[in-house]
């Protein structure tokens, strides 16, 4: 019963929140949409190069290699302010296939290096494989803005 009472009066505090509380205080300024469209025209475009990992002298040279396969790489959405933006990122792609130590080689701006760092470190990929089993390989990919 008394758990009852709290749980009542947990959502109506909840409640009274939300009728006081008003929607321009909750909801972001954001830009206009048509505005947003207009970047949105402007895609980055991103060039990718693969290598395996230079691998200890004792073990076998690899035979038979496949590079790492995309599953999953968005591009990240890039607001620059000019039309000449070129980011470089370095990464590892592990034999789980999720991208680790990501790196900005070439850089577009703190901003702009954040956001490729965050869509990159979501790509997904099928690893690479050294004669059929999975290996690490790195990855170099060049994003611009065309």
């Amino acid at each position: 019963m008394c758990a009852t009472a709290l749980s009542l009066a947990g959502l109506s505090s909840i409640f009274a929140w939300c009728a006081v509380t008003s929607p321009s205080r909750v909801i972001s300024h954001r830009a206009p949409l048509s505005r947003l469209e207009m970047t949105l025209r402007r895609v980055p475009s991103h060039i990718s190069e693969f290598a395996s990992l230079s691998q200890p002298l004792a073990l076998p040279k690899c035979g038979n290699v496949r590079p790492p396969e995309a599953l999953l790489t968005p591009d990240p959405l890039l607001l620059p302010q000019d039309d000449d933006l070129h980011v470089r990122v370095s990464f590892i792609v592990g034999t789980d296939g999720h991208v680790h130590s990501a790196l900005i080689l070439d850089s577009g701006g703190p901003s702009e290096d954040q956001v490729v760092l965050r869509a990159v470190r979501l790509w997904r990929y099928r690893p690479a494989l050294c004669n059929g089993v999975p290996t690490d390989s790195e990855a170099l990919v060049r994003f611009s803005i065309r």
